[in-house]
């Protein structure tokens, strides 16, 4: 009898220290606040290998008091199972993680959690500014001193001043004194009285010889 009773005991024992290793503990669940993209996120996991179903509540603690985040349900595994709350957490702000887990569990998570000190970054600051496509850059760009250097450059002949006249260029042909060749601009009526001059001259000549003859008769 005493043998059997020492091996009751001994079985007992051995279940209730199995029953203890599968039971839900506190120390099998964690949070933590981190990003998802642009949004925050409070992750929290659940290993308890028993899968005992546990109701777990996020609270924000606020100024005088605290504002419930959200509250779902999770079976753990060994493994672990992870759900996910929404929140736009702030750098270095405390929450609350309470876990109910049948009468095994009803505490929450040892030294809470408190939020990193560096927040999750919006679009402006993670996505820098596009630079312009080249379609979109100006069609006209100012030329380069390059361009300058090969536009075509005027010839000798266009770039040289007009010659200037001096005292040696001829003048036009109305203005000009013709005496060095022995005429000038007078020369057709001098020539015209110099004829009727002549042909009066004959004339009279010719009257006198006729009246010279007249009286020879």
């Amino acid at each position: 009898m005493r043998i059997l009773g020492v091996a009751s005991a001994s079985a007992a024992l051995t279940l209730g220290l199995a029953g203890n290793a599968l039971a839900c503990n506190i120390s099998e669940f964690s949070a933590v606040a981190k990003c998802d993209g642009t949004k925050g996120v409070i992750s929290v996991t659940d290993k308890d290998p028993s899968g005992v179903k546990a109701k777990v509540s996020v609270f924000r603690s606020n100024d005088g008091g605290e504002k419930l985040v959200g509250e779902q349900e999770v079976e753990g595994t060994r493994e672990g199972v992870t759900i996910d709350f929404s929140e736009d957490w702030k750098p270095n702000t405390t929450y609350r993680v309470h876990v109910k887990a049948g009468n095994q569990v009803d505490e929450d998570i040892k030294g809470g959690l408190t939020t990193p000190s560096e927040g999750c970054e919006s679009p402006e600051e993670s996505t820098p500014p596009a630079s312009p496509s080249p379609s979109e850059k100006p069609s006209q760009e100012p030329s380069s001193p390059s361009d300058a250097s090969e536009a075509p450059k005027p010839s000798a002949a266009e770039s040289s001043p007009a010659a200037s006249t001096g005292d040696n260029a001829p003048s036009p042909a109305g203005d000009s004194n013709l005496a060095e060749t022995g005429s000038s601009s007078n020369t057709g009526a001098i020539a015209g009285i110099a004829a009727a001059l002549v042909a009066a001259g004959a004339g009279v000549m010719f009257a006198l010889r006729r009246r010279g003859a007249a009286n020879n008769r």
